[in-house]
Parts: C-alpha cells; sequence; structure tokens
C-alpha cells in the first residue's frame, strides 16, 4: 500500500478513557479519521469501576481543550472547575457525553488482541515503515475484525493489571489461591455487599500511594460507624516511614491529595488502623478462616479476615508483541520518558511536561500516551495525558512544530511514593548521616504519642 493510501486509513485509538477520548478529539479538530475501540460496555468503563472513588484533581484539570470545544455546541457545560469528581462524576458528566458527541468513531465491546504491520512480523525489515499496521479486534458478540490503521494510539491504561502482593512483583505463595479474600480495589463501602465484607472485620491494606490512602480512611470511617464495630487495618508497608509517607498535606499543590495523606495518618494515630514497615510479602496462609501474612524474613502477622493489595498497577504489553517497541527496562515505559518520572531518582514536581519526543519508539507511528505511558510508574495526572495526546496527534498530522511546543504546567508535590523507591530512612534527619539500613519489620504507632523510630533503633 502507498503512502497516499495509508493516510486515508483511520488512526486507531486502544481504550475509551480519558487519554483516549481526548486523542479521538483532537484527531477531529485536525480532521484526521479516528477509531476508538472500547474493549468496555460503555466508554470510560475503567473510571466507572473506581466510581465511588474521589479525584484529587478538580474539574479545571480533568476535561481536554479539544473536547471541551468538540462538546460545546451540544450544549454541554463545563463543571464548576474548583469541584472534586469522583469517578463515576467524570464518566457521566464528561466521559460519556464525549464519546456521544464522537459517535460512531468510538466503538465499544471492541477488545484489541493484537497490533503488527500488514504482512510483517516483528522480524522482518523489508518495506516495513510503508505497511499500515493491521489491528485485531475481538467482539463481545464472538467476531474477530482485521482493521488497517495508518497509526496506532494505545491508551488503553493499566487498570486491568494491578501488582500482586509479593515483594518481588510475583504473586506471593499462595495469593491466588487465597483469591476469595484478596481484592485489588478500593472498596466502596457505601455498597451494602461490600461493607458487610469488611465490616467489624480486620483487613491488611497492602500499599503506600492514594489508592492505600482512601482505602486506610474508609476503613477508619467504617470502624466509627455503627455497623462498624470491631473493623480494623493493619497498613502494611515495604519501607519505613518518612516525611512524605502521607504525602505533601497542607503544603500538596494538589490539596485533596494532601487531605487523603493527612486522613490516612489519622486512621493510624486513633488507633482505627496499625502500620507495619520493612515488610515485603512472600507469602499468604490460610489458617483456619483467617489470613496469616508472611514477610522475605519469616515475620508473621497476626491473621487477617481480608487483605486490600494496592501496589500500583503495570502495563499490559501483550497485544503489541509483533511491534519494535523502546521500552525502559526496569519501568516498561518509552525510554526517552522514564529517566524523567523514574520514581528512585525523582519527585512528581521534577517530572516536566512531554510530547512526542519522549513518547516516539523505533516502529514509528505508534504511540503509548496516558497512563500507560508511564509503564509501572506511580502518580500520573490527567493533564500529563492530554497534553500526551495534543502532541502525538499533531506529530500524527505532520505539524511537527506544534508537536515539539509542549506547553503545560504541572503542580508540584515534592512526593511520589513510588513502589520504586526501596528501603529509604524511616525520618527525614536521617538523610543527613548518609546511609541508612533496611529496617526489620516492625509495628509502629504515629502520632504525638509514638513517634516513628528512626533508622537503626
Amino acid at each position: 500500500m502507498n503512502a497516499t493510501a495509508t493516510e486515508q486509513l483511520p488512526v486507531v485509538v486502544i481504550g475509551a478513557g480519558p487519554a483516549g477520548l481526548a486523542a479521538a478529539a483532537h484527531l477531529v479538530e485536525r480532521d484526521l479519521e479516528a477509531l476508538v475501540l472500547e474493549a468496555g460496555a460503555q466508554a470510560g468503563a475503567a473510571v466507572r469501576e473506581w466510581s465511588h472513588v474521589r479525584l484529587f484533581s478538580t474539574w479545571g484539570e480533568l476535561t481536554d481543550p479539544a473536547a471541551e470545544k468538540l462538546l460545546a455546541p451540544t450544549g454541554w457545560v463545563k463543571p464548576d472547575a474548583g469541584t472534586y469528581p469522583t469517578g463515576g462524576d467524570w464518566a457521566a458528566r464528561y466521559l460519556q457525553p464525549l464519546a456521544d458527541v464522537l459517535g460512531d468513531r468510538v466503538r465499544v465491546g471492541a477488545r484489541v488482541t493484537g497490533v503488527s504491520r500488514a504482512g510483517r512480523d516483528r522480524i522482518v525489515d523489508a518495506d516495513r515503515e510503508t505497511q499500515p499496521f493491521t489491528v485485531h479486534v475481538a467482539h463481545a458478540d464472538g467476531r474477530e475484525e482485521r482493521i488497517l490503521a495508518r497509526a496506532v494510539i494505545d491508551a488503553s491504561g493499566t487498570w486491568a493489571t494491578p501488582s500482586p502482593a509479593g515483594g518481588d512483583g510475583l504473586p506471593a505463595l499462595g495469593e491466588r489461591a487465597a483469591a476469595d479474600r484478596i481484592s485489588y480495589r478500593v472498596p466502596d463501602l457505601k455498597d451494602p455487599a461490600t461493607r458487610a465484607r469488611y465490616a467489624g472485620k480486620r483487613t491488611a491494606v497492602i500499599g503506600s500511594g492514594a489508592s492505600a490512602f482512601t482505602a486506610l480512611a474508609s476503613l477508619a470511617d467504617l470502624a466509627t460507624s455503627e455497623d462498624g464495630t470491631g473493623t480494623h487495618a493493619t497498613w502494611i508497608l515495604r519501607r519505613g516511614i518518612s516525611g512524605s509517607t502521607f504525602g505533601g498535606g497542607t503544603a500538596d499543590q494538589l490539596p485533596a491529595r494532601g487531605a487523603l495523606g493527612l486522613a490516612a495518618k489519622a486512621a493510624v494515630d486513633e488507633g482505627h488502623a496499625d502500620a507495619v514497615t520493612g515488610f515485603r510479602t512472600q507469602a499468604i496462609e490460610r489458617v483456619g478462616e483467617q489470613l496469616v501474612l508472611a514477610s522475605e524474613n519469616g515475620h508473621r502477622l497476626d491473621p487477617v479476615d481480608e487483605v486490600i493489595v494496592l501496589t500500583g498497577f503495570r502495563p499490559d504489553l501483550s497485544l503489541l508483541d509483533e511491534l519494535r517497541l523502546g521500552l525502559d527496562e526496569r519501568l516498561q515505559a518509552p525510554v526517552e520518558l522514564a529517566p524523567l518520572i523514574d520514581p528512585n531518582q525523582h519527585s512528581c514536581g521534577t517530572v516536566y511536561p512531554h510530547g512526542v519526543k519522549e513518547l516516539s519508539h523505533p516502529e514509528e507511528g505508534v504511540y503509548l500516551v496516558g497512563m500507560k505511558s508511564y509503564g509501572r510508574a506511580p502518580t500520573f495526572l490527567a493533564l500529563t495525558g492530554y497534553e500526551q495526546v495534543r502532541s502525538v496527534v499533531a506529530a500524527i498530522a505532520g505539524d511537527r512544530e506544534s508537536a515539539e511546543r509542549v506547553e503545560l504546567v504541572l503542580p508540584e508535590t515534592g512526593v511520589c511514593g513510588g513502589a520504586g523507591l526501596f528501603d529509604q530512612p524511616q525520618t527525614d534527619e536521617a538523610a543527613d548521616g548518609g546511609g541508612c539500613c533496611a529496617p526489620a519489620p516492625a509495628l509502629i504507632q504515629l502520632g504525638t504519642a509514638a513517634p516513628a523510630p528512626s533508622c537503626g533503633s
């Protein structure tokens, strides 16, 4: 197929979430044909699964300019820019209206199972760059389809592939066998069945990010309610407690995120949760009707009834196996982007906005955007995704000047809390003294009554 014919093909966007729908809006704005393929039954299917969770970004940071222009003629009114929506609000008041105005450009129940070059597997060099992409799709009704595309924007996210409990990145021994007692999502405690599952129970919460904060705060609220007597959480952290453990607090430029961290701290301070530090889960064992978590060094915790694993997400790259991607071996993010977002090196405040330059691969014309572009790195913001797709679509349209002009100011946070940070000192003061030990698992109580021990104590 010649270049002119290829340019008449659609740009296939994988995923009808915030980044995918924004990509389609930018394609429409540039008069390029867009086709969005969504595996779920509705646009924003992943967001709807956490509809009960309130975002720590305001409405002013959650809508894309090109999408707003597309929505304006329909009478859509942007919600109050200073308020914080839930995932359900975001889906109902923005994502679904945007999908509706995009019309038949969005296909739901269409799961992409593979992407390649027409007639070329990843080994073949000959005329590779002149061939269109082939996108294989499995439809909800059992049909299979093969779609030709001029470019592919993978905005499928990472929601479907949560990381396991095991401290080595693999499922802990017994984790799969205990699946009926393990959740990888923040529980919706307003749902009667879910509430009954955790009320009056002991629950282990594994993780150190915003999702873990949300779960701890929710369980603490349950513990103080009439039907929640006896509810208690054990918060399991793989590293020690530091000044950044609970986020930026009152100094966080995303105030809702700072408040969330403070709510998690209050859950511990008020006795609704205990914090266990330096604990890397190796096994989850059934003991009667309960579960016991064991660490890599043999430490065993008191039995719990439920486990909530909130250790982050990772990208599913299997559908891109036949493409030549340039991915960082650790983060599974594009090689040019990885150094900018590596939580071993950067706080969120030092990650600057980026575009097509950092998102390009050896396979020209394929881009990972949105949460998927960050691989295993945490703390992705919607604004980042919107800037990514603006730049990528400009490049696809041949407007390199616009593509390389990345203009976005992100809020500084100073904290990331990513799983990549390993055995950080338990107090900020320890940083002044050079190196520090990897703390042994320790049950601690936070607050003025019992301050966290310094490293080595």
